[in-house]
């Protein structure tokens, strides 16, 4: 079954997980937007799902901001850097 923390995202874009009390995320989603790198946000508070996807490439850890790629993998708390380095 298919679920939306389990979805790729589509090619030059990537899905964010985060909390609404995580500052890392905020700073990173304003990065994002002021590079025009499309994101999907999933909030792991709402979604059981997506926080077993977090826990699952955290080592059993709820860390946020987590990003997921279109090619599979993911990265914790990445630098804007490393997230156009990866989307190119």
């Amino acid at each position: 079954m298919s679920t939306a923390a389990t979805e790729l995202p589509a090619d030059g874009t990537v899905t964010m997980f985060t909390t609404t009390w995580c500052g890392y995320c905020r700073v990173l989603k304003k990065a994002l937007d002021r590079e025009g790198i499309t994101y999907s946000e999933i909030n792991i508070e709402e979604q059981p799902d997506a926080a077993d996807f977090v826990m699952k490439v955290n080592g059993g850890n709820q860390t946020v901001p987590t990003v997921l790629f279109p090619d599979g993998s993911a990265a914790t708390n990445p630098s804007l850097a490393e997230v156009k380095d990866r989307l190119s």
